[in-house]
């Protein structure tokens, strides 16, 4: 009997940095993988800053953006719910921040997209989007 294999949609978007020097590229809008493939999301940037913070975010259908992890030279961080399946590498000389997703499920499907700022906030329990 053969097995059927879940599509997992994910949905590209990018942001861009608040100088008008610094800016963020997602080229790819959609990308289609199978449950348990492993999929790489690509984010290069442009900035002045020496130091540069990159973020990614994931917002679900009708959700509201969540941070996911922040990457700086030589370190990082992940949220705890990202942490085991998703992983960012900071490139200054590529000047790239993919972002990796381990054994893809279904709940996956969603838009990432990454950024030079932080652009998502916390206030009680709602989350809100800064412009």
């Amino acid at each position: 009997m053969k097995q059927w294999q879940r599509v997992v949609i994910i949905l590209f978007t990018y942001l861009w940095g608040c100088d008008s020097l610094d800016s963020v590229e997602q080229k790819t809008r959609v990308q289609t993988a199978f449950e348990g493939e492993t999929v790489t999301i690509n984010c290069t940037y442009s900035t002045t800053d020496s130091f540069p913070y990159l973020f990614w975010y994931q917002q679900e259908i009708k959700g509201y953006p969540r941070y996911m992890l922040k990457k700086f030279p030589g370190s990082g961080e992940v949220d705890k719910q990202f942490e085991e399946r998703f992983n960012a590498n900071l490139n200054t000389s590529t000047t790239s921040v993919p972002l990796t997703i381990k054994n893809l499920r279904v709940s996956d499907s969603a838009v990432y997209y990454c950024a030079l700022r932080p652009t998502v906030t916390k206030t009680h329990s709602t989350l809100i989007q800064k412009p």
